[in-house]
């Protein structure tokens, strides 16, 4: 698992040189836009429930045979297993949207699931699309187009990120399109 410093360090390592330039810029980048980055992680991870139960009805709404008789969210047991899976998919994605790299969500989430789903009966087109559904909760926290209005009282405010976020939805959605392409 790594973040940003070490990967740095790894890459330059490998190059046997010193960390410098380019790597260097990148990292005070990253530093500078800290605050943000907290925030954003905040803003889903303090929502994670909601997104996931969110993702996982509409998933559902979209193929009801899911909860009836002989389908992968039926009876109670299969659907609290699909809860926890989404959030422990979200989880992983917060922890490599924090650390700003994607090595700690490869190694402890994606590695063997697409084999382990198919293993279990698990649809992997339907988990694809709640995951889909959760990266849309999640770019609306960060890029702060969630409001009261739209979400009603499962509303919860917290502190936004500050300034144009643009490249911190980006990443996390990013992260969210290498499940769906695991899931593939």
């Amino acid at each position: 698992m790594l973040d940003k410093f070490s990967r740095a360090v790894v890459s330059a390592d490998s190059k046997t040189a010193c960390i410098g330039g380019a790597e260097l810029a990148d990292l005070k980048g990253f530093i500078a836009e800290g605050n943000k980055r907290l925030d954003a992680v905040n803003s889903v991870a303090s929502n994670a429930s909601c997104a996931v139960s969110d993702a996982i009805a509409g998933m559902i709404c979209e193929n009801t045979g899911l909860i009836q008789a002989g389908g992968n969210c039926y009876p109670n047991r299969r659907m609290a297993a699909c809860l926890r899976d989404g959030e422990i998919v979200l989880r992983y994605v917060t922890y490599a949207l924090l650390a700003g790299d994607a090595s700690v969500l490869e190694d402890r989430c994606l590695n063997g699931l697409k084999e382990t789903y198919a293993a279990l009966g698990v649809p992997l087109q339907s988990t694809a699309r709640a995951v889909g559904i959760m990266k849309a909760i999640a770019v609306a926290h960060i890029n702060q187009t969630n409001t009261e209005a739209m979400a009603g009282a499962r509303y919860t405010k917290n502190d936004q990120p500050q300034g144009d976020c643009s490249a911190l939805t980006a990443e996390a959605a990013s992260y969210f399109d290498r499940v769906v392409s695991a899931l593939s």
